[in-house]
């Protein structure tokens, strides 16, 4: 290239030839007459905008204070918002070197995540005492899982389904309900049987007719555990009164049944309810994508649903929560660990929160 320049062909043509502007090959030509033979094969180093004192502090400056401080209407920085504010104040710097900035000095954008957590004060004592129950469970013992779900709402609802390409099912916003239901249930969870029945409501009587239920169906245990959240109907004096009451030798002798022991979840712990695992496998099953015309249609899927699982785990009793039954959101057994209430689910079968 310089030889080109040297004999007389213009600098244009000479970069033309060689895919560059004219620019280079002066650039080069310069650097032969002054010498500076080390130049022409080492790029022209300059510093990067990224690794820019000044320019990097500016950012900071900007990225440590409020974007209300800054006339903005917003809570939480963007790239953009950045990007706009610097340029105001003189700083020209583009959105990608304000991320690779922003990244190299260890920080990045996240979103918050919302976590499940409990502010019952007791709540590492009542975890113990369930955990210790559970280890301590002998072959004549149970432990039910205990919850309501629903109201649910007897409409067409939506979820996923297969629609051929460029075709987009819609349900209608504004519904005529057919009628509510709600099912309240007790899992057994050493053979994850489930106990049912269709109540007009949540309340205390609901409550004291599952413990008829319990007994009446386990009447041959020697102690039944029930668990259950934080509800005021699940520990109110009248229902206590009856535990008292049905724990009394004369009631026990005349109807051999077996003692009733609480075990209540801490407060705002649903998630440990093992229960509701069940109902997030229920809603994705038998209630997402449905147009039920009747609470009685809804009821036999829903009884259907249960009986088939039911059977399935008294064939399979070691593959509780799995392959089959796989939509459940945990599997059944209780973890301090576990997750069993999916908002995500109870919200598109449109549960009411108990």
């Amino acid at each position: 290239m310089i030889t080109c320049c040297l004999i007389g062909i213009h600098p244009n043509l000479v970069g033309e030839f060689f895919g560059h502007g004219g620019g280079w090959p002066r650039r080069l030509l310069n650097r032969w007459r002054r010498r500076k033979l080390h130049a022409l094969f080492s790029k022209p180093s300059r510093p990067k905008k990224f690794q820019d004192p000044a320019a990097k502090a500016k950012l900071f400056e900007v990225l440590h204070a409020p974007p209300s401080a800054y006339g903005v209407n917003r809570t939480t920085w963007t790239i953009n918002l950045l990007h706009q504010v610097l340029l105001d104040s003189g700083t020209r710097i583009s959105r990608p070197c304000i991320s690779k900035m922003i990244k190299t000095e260890g920080y990045e954008f996240r979103k918050t995540r919302e976590v499940l957590t409990s502010n019952d004060p007791d709540y590492r004592e009542k975890l113990a005492a369930i955990t210790r129950t559970l280890r301590r469970l002998g072959p004549m013992d149970r432990f039910f899982s205990i919850d309501e779900y629903g109201p649910v709402s007897v409409r067409e609802r939506g979820g996923r389904r297969r629609v051929l390409r460029g075709e987009k099912p819609t349900v209608p916003q504004y519904q005529d309900s057919k009628g509510y239901v709600i099912v309240t249930a007790a899992l057994e969870l050493s053979r994850n049987q489930i106990t049912h029945f269709y109540s007009d409501r949540k309340n205390t009587a609901e409550m004291i007719r599952l413990l008829h239920v319990l007994l009446h169906e386990y009447w041959d245990c020697r102690r039944l555990y029930l668990s259950w959240d934080a509800a005021s109907w699940h520990s109110s004096k009248a229902f206590l009164a009856e535990v008292r009451r049905v724990n009394t030798k004369e009631y026990r002798n005349t109807f051999q049944s077996p003692t009733i022991k609480l075990r209540p979840l801490p407060a705002r712990a649903q998630f440990l309810n093992v229960i509701e695992s069940v109902f997030s496998g229920l809603s994705q099953s038998v209630i997402h994508n449905s147009n039920y015309q009747s609470k009685e249609e809804m009821h036999a899927a829903i009884d259907q649903y249960i009986s088939e699982r039911n059977a399935y785990f008294q064939a399979n009793p070691r593959r509780a929560g799995n392959k089959i039954w796989g939509l459940e959101q945990v599997p059944s057994r209780f973890s301090v660990s576990n997750n069993c209430k999916h908002p995500k689910f109870m919200q598109a079968a449109g549960i009411g929160r108990s």
